[in-house]
């Protein structure tokens, strides 16, 4: 399975989700790995940035997650690919939507640094930050996170 079909399995939700098929993991808003890693993701945004402007050799597939609000709820989406403009960002959105209704796979938003709930790229076949994604491991079953972490090289 390539990255970008592991992302589409991969989303976070207002009620945060990963969907592996068709089961669908949730993880409440309130939880407090989830909170962390959304902080985690903020607070190392700028060092993201600089290295998604000049990445280092073996460096690639680099995307953000963006949280998307329609009058249905919210919806976070990893966002590929993506690039800076003067007021914002703009960028694909790369999964399906379950909650919000007014985006579609491969549509193309606008957003807002604020709006960015998590940022990645691979590391020479190692996945780095994708910090919601290794918060969401801890609700899933550990037959499944052993094979992300294998396939795809998570390191959480």
């Amino acid at each position: 399975m390539k990255l970008p079909a592991l992302l589409a399995l991969l989303l976070l939700t207002a009620t945060a989700n990963a969907q592996i098929g068709d089961r669908v993991v949730r993880v409440p808003n309130e939880n407090k790995d989830m909170a962390a890693a959304i902080a985690k993701a903020q607070g190392s945004l700028d060092a993201f940035l600089a290295l998604y402007a000049k990445p280092p050799a073996g460096a690639e597939q680099f995307r953000l997650k963006v949280k998307v609000t329609d009058d249905n709820g919210s919806e976070h989406f990893w966002v590929i690919p993506f690039k800076q403009t003067g007021t914002g960002f703009t960028g694909s959105i790369a999964n399906d939507p379950d909650i919000v209704e007014s985006v579609e796979n491969s549509d193309e938003i606008t957003f807002k640094r604020t709006d960015i709930s998590d940022w990645g790229y691979v590391q020479n076949g190692k996945q780095k930050g994708s910090f919601t994604v290794c918060a969401m491991f801890k609700s899933m079953p550990a037959k499944v996170v052993k094979q992300y972490r294998e396939q795809h090289g998570f390191e959480c």
